[in-house]
């Protein structure tokens, strides 16, 4: 064999040896929505976010796609209602994708400004899921959560009444979430609207759905029902939100100082005792100093910096990528 010829076989042998590195290296994302994947693994979960709200554009979510974190908290709660700066996002994050984990987009859970107080109150603002879930997020945080009929009516707007899992179940009524959004919310997953209807659930209420839905138990009042709050189906996380729960109980001390009072100690004790209870995910901020304390305690979820991620993961024998 000459050396021109011995050369084009060497590389041709080298090329097809890259490509199968590359192949074997790219992750295989077993599910939509990471968050869940990791939670049904048993792995806790790390968000990034803030109350000051995400960035409604195409370029910030382009630029967020390749985020360290499992999840975006996108703030719309005390940040401006603004569906189209979401539906922007979401594009953003298809155009940036996929992330480092291979899943199409990061989860992206919404804290929707609704506000849980009652049945009536769920109810009459429920169009507000509609909008936000047409963007194709997979996950809504309900903020305070007071009632278990509040709950229900909240799980009751987002599911599709070909749904069945649990219906009548502790009084959880069929599914009323309409047809109409399913287009643009299937092309943000990359499944065709058919698959979106059949995954776009609650998890674990459905063990295939792919919707992560949360609970803000952050008064007094969501504080007395949490015990039955968190038996209704269809919630994957809860969180006991110490800023308003301080407010609530009467603490108008702001920061570590409130959370150290036995009011809230207690409150927390009791949220956490729920969420066991019911085999939900816990809530609760972290940092380096203390996430693997938290862990080791039971909390599953929680705001992160790169930092704390990475201390949480590699104590959890998390295998990469992330």
């Amino acid at each position: 064999m000459n050396a021109k010829r011995l050369f084009g076989v060497l590389t041709c042998a080298l090329l097809l040896a890259s490509a199968t590195i590359t192949i074997a290296q790219t992750p295989k994302p077993k599910r939509i929505n990471q968050a869940i994947e990791l939670l049904a693994q048993g792995q806790p979960i790390y968000y990034t976010g803030s109350h000051s709200g995400t960035s409604g554009t195409y370029e910030q979510g382009v630029k967020d796609a390749q985020t360290y974190a499992d999840y975006i908290s996108y703030d719309m709660e005390h940040a401006p209602y603004d569906i189209k700066g979401l539906q922007e996002y979401m594009r953003g994050l298809v155009a940036g994708g996929p992330d480092r984990s291979g899943h199409r987009t990061p989860a992206v859970i919404v804290n929707v400004p609704v506000n849980g107080m009652d049945e009536a109150a769920v109810h009459a603002n429920a169009w507000m899921f509609n909008q936000v879930l047409a963007t194709g997020v997979h996950g809504i945080m309900l903020t305070h959560a007071d009632t278990p009929a509040a709950v229900r009516a909240f799980v009751e707007a987002v599911r599709f009444p070909v749904h069945h899992q649990a219906v009548g179940k502790n009084g959880l009524p069929e599914g009323r979430r309409g047809i109409h959004g399913v287009p643009t919310a299937a092309e943000i997953w990359g499944v065709s609207q058919e698959e979106y209807v059949e995954k776009a659930d609650p998890w674990p209420l459905n063990p295939d759905g792919e919707l992560l839905l949360g609970l803000k138990e952050e008064d007094k009042y969501a504080l007395a029902n949490v015990a039955d709050n968190l038996k209704v189906p269809g919630i994957g996380m809860a969180e006991w939100g110490p800023g308003d729960m301080a407010l609530s109980l009467g603490i108008r001390t702001i920061g570590p100082s409130a959370v150290r009072d036995p009011l809230m100690v207690a409150a927390r004790a009791k949220v956490l005792a729920a969420c066991k209870a019911n085999h939900i995910a816990f809530l609760n901020s972290f940092g380096p100093h203390d996430v693997i304390d938290m862990i080791k305690e039971g909390v599953m979820v929680g705001p992160a910096s790169a930092e704390t991620a990475e201390i949480g993961r590699k104590f959890t024998k998390r295998p990469p990528p992330y």
